[in-house]
């Protein structure tokens, strides 16, 4: 392993659910293709012992290594995945073996940050890496989590929550969420976005299962609709009106908003106060900033604008919107 790759352990034991299993290095393994550098992960999976380990769709998958083997490792994440049974009565229920709740509690001492993915929160609870701490696993064994975990604030609306170094995700599908905002925390909200683009899926944003968020743009675009883009990202604070847009593509006003409806199907203006109102979530979501500040660094210049875009676009205001959705501690 090279000096810049980051190791990812991913749990395995029998009857985890693939999809847990699978995601994840789908989306560590594009970041190679969106970086300049030799910089990445390398994932590995680990189990009890290196025999062939049954998931819970019946693919088999095998271990790289031992879980005794990844324990002399130096970790970077440590991935924990989950397991279910259904009843009679469809009843789900999350499943804890004490062996692999050891093992789980013995690699994040090695670990720089620990994630779980759907129900593998009750792996995490068991290993008492949750004690204390706000965290979220797939709605379904939601109250189970709680009820068994007194010492946990369990909070089943999230796609995912950070407490610190302790990721939590929510179910199934949400493990490219959780992955992608890894490769934020790692990369950057760029990185993370072509990623997201290469998935064809949205970049989404920490948040409820009924969360905000905006569909990536269209992937063909021009390289002039591209530089105007990277241009409005890097400069959110300045003006950023029509003629200043036009001026730096070497078009007239009218020739702009033409190219913005037919490639972006939007007007410029339009398209500027989506990006910043995306850049304000991201403020609110993650940092304890004042909306003033937010507002000025986002370009909006005040409050009262910032709150009317987001009601425009969000049908919410930007206090409601850090009281839902904020990840980590206020």
């Amino acid at each position: 392993m090279s000096a810049v790759e980051r190791l990812v352990v991913i749990v395995l034991f029998e009857g985890v659910d693939l999809l847990d299993v699978t995601g994840p290095p789908e989306v560590f393994s594009l970041v190679q293709r969106e970086m300049d550098d030799a910089t990445g992960y390398r994932v590995v999976l680990a189990a009890e012992t290196t025999d062939p380990v049954t998931t819970s769709a019946g693919v088999r998958i095998l271990p790289d290594l031992s879980f005794r083997e990844a324990s002399a490792r130096t970790i970077d994440t440590l991935l924990v995945p989950g397991s279910v049974e259904v009843d009679s009565r469809r009843r789900v229920h999350a499943l804890t073996d004490p062996v692999v709740v050891g093992w789980v509690k013995a690699l994040a001492e090695r670990s720089r940050r620990v994630a779980s993915v759907c129900v593998g929160a009750h792996l995490l609870a068991a290993a008492g890496l949750l004690d204390g701490r706000r965290a979220t696993t797939h709605w379904s064994t939601a109250q189970q989590l709680a009820a068994e975990f007194p010492a946990v604030v369990v909070d089943a609306d999230p796609i995912f929550i950070r407490e610190g170094d302790v990721w939590t995700g929510a179910g199934i599908s949400a493990c490219l969420d959780l992955s992608l905002a890894l490769v934020a925390d790692d990369f950057g909200e760029g990185v993370a976005l072509r990623v997201a683009r290469q998935l064809v899926m949205y970049l989404k944003r920490p948040g409820g299962q009924s969360q905000f968020s905006v569909p990536l743009e269209p992937a063909s675009t021009t390289r002039r609709i591209e530089d105007l883009r990277l241009h409005i990202a890097r400069n959110l604070s300045g003006p950023l009106t029509v003629a200043d847009l036009a001026a730096h593509a070497h078009v007239g006003e009218r020739q702009l908003t033409r190219i913005f409806k037919a490639e972006l199907g939007t007007t410029p203006s339009a398209y500027v106060e989506s990006a910043r109102v995306e850049r304000a979530r991201n403020r609110l979501e993650s940092t304890d900033e004042t909306l003033e500040r937010i507002a000025a660094t986002c370009g909006f210049g005040t409050t009262d604008t910032l709150v009317r875009a987001f009601r425009r676009q969000l049908d919410t205001t930007p206090t409601e919107y850090r009281r839902r959705f904020r990840t980590g501690p206020a």
